[in-house]
């Protein structure tokens, strides 16, 4: 039975969606092969609740909370409303947690452990490179989701999202163009074309692609699209995500501003952040047209969800989208921008692209895919029904490991005995 290092330094259930994404890929593997998880401390807790270590696998914890406290601190004081980069700086103690590993394991492979791979799959970025390599063993990072470009055209939007901070994440980049194969591994999955621009030149030889955001359809239930909207039948739409500035939601407000004497709408958003109140007020005019109803548990979500005619996506800087994803499993067309994830998950059959060239563009552009709806409903039903098939076909999970098990057998054959010194 093939046996391999899983380095997920977030990894908990539940946890947001890079937690959520290493535990997937613990729980997942843990049915085809024996994992050794290696994860921050921080997630001990959560891991143990949901019944870790799981049957024909083991836990090793790193405790690098003497940086990562203080870091995450400074962040919060820093940058108040922006969640991103608070996470990117209080997550630079990924490289203390890297080295930590590395000992860790190099004197558990003198002791006699055997692996026969080492996975680095979260963090997500491709700054965080890793010294795996000098296990002498084959090393596979990813799938990464980065290199995401601040959209200059909203500046408006951004100026609150600190967004001066997105560059910091290419400083790594110098340090993998000269390390090269001691920290990028062997094989480097690429969730977008984003991502893949951003990798350097050796990275790119060995780049797959893969997204880094997945979906478990047998938990989702296509249920039938309601009555198409009319006069009489108002237009239902679900919003799901943070509350922040690139999330745009207040594009789709004002689209819908504008449309309100001609179509009628609804729509409920679920979630929160620091530009609720902002938004809320925005919303005013509209009456009870837009329902915020805050952050609700994953249930309540795919009820909203199957409730609805679509879901609306409109963020401007989108590196996954998941929940496009869970949409899709339960049937719904999906309205986005093209740019990031998005652009990667929707295509004209399963919803619709709206490109980003300007703010003004974008409320355009979502009030020309909401009249098509209202004037073409059966293709809009359509388009639902084969998001279902898409998201179990190609965006599955399964279909991941399925993948996943495809390279680990590519790999395994130049697998060396030793540990470099």
């Amino acid at each position: 039975m093939r046996r391999v290092l899983l380095s997920a330094y977030q990894c908990a259930p539940g946890g947001g969606s890079v937690s959520q994404i290493g535990w997937e890929w613990y729980a997942r593997l843990a049915r085809r092969m024996h994992v050794t998880l290696a994860t921050h401390i921080r997630n001990r807790e959560v891991l143990e609740r949901a019944g870790a270590p799981l049957p024909n696998t083991e836990v090793i914890y790193i405790d690098t909370e003497w940086l990562a406290g203080p870091l995450y601190g400074v962040a919060k004081r820093l940058f108040p409303n922006s969640e991103h980069s608070v996470f990117l700086l209080s997550s630079l103690d990924f490289f203390a947690y890297d080295m930590a590993l590395v000992r860790e394991a190099k004197r558990r492979m003198k002791a006699g452990e055997r692996w026969d791979i080492a996975h680095a799959v979260t963090p997500v970025s491709p700054s965080s490179f890793t010294r795996l390599a000098r296990l002498g063993i084959p090393v596979v990072r990813g799938p990464l989701n980065g290199g995401l470009r601040t959209p200059a055209q909203f500046p408006e939007l951004m100026k609150a999202d600190s967004s001066w901070l997105y560059p910091l994440r290419d400083l790594s980049k110098p340090v993998r163009s000269v390390l090269g194969n001691r920290v990028i591994g062997d094989v480097v999955l690429a969730a977008n074309r984003a991502t893949r621009e951003g990798l350097t030149k050796r990275e790119r030889r060995i780049a797959r692609p893969m997204m880094e955001i997945a979906v478990d359809p047998s938990q989702f239930n296509a249920t039938p699209w309601p009555e198409a909207p009319t006069q009489e039948n108002p237009l239902r739409m679900v919003f799901v995500g943070r509350l922040i500035p690139a999330k745009a939601l207040s594009l789709l407000i004002e689209a819908m501003k504008e449309m309100k004497e001609e179509y009628p709408m609804q729509l409920t958003v679920i979630g929160d952040g620091p530009m609720r109140q902002e938004w809320e007020r925005q919303a005013e005019s509209l009456g009870s047209v837009i329902r915020f109803v805050g952050a609700k548990g994953a249930q309540d979500v795919v009820r909203a969800i199957e409730e609805s005619h679509l879901l609306c996506l409109p963020s401007v800087r989108e590196s996954g989208g998941a929940v496009l994803l869970e949409a899709m499993s339960c049937g719904r067309p999906v309205i986005g921008i093209a740019h990031g994830g998005p652009g990667e998950i929707i295509t004209a059959d399963v919803g619709w692209l709206v490109e980003p060239i300007s703010s003004r563009a974008v409320i355009d552009g979502l009030k020309e895919a909401l009249t098509d709806l209202f004037q073409h409903p059966d293709a809009w039903r359509a388009r639902g029904a084969r998001g279902r098939t898409v998201a179990e076909s190609i965006h599955s999970w399964e279909a991941h490991m399925d993948q996943m098990c495809q390279i680990y057998d590519e790999l395994a054959p130049i697998a060396q005995s030793g540990v470099e010194g």
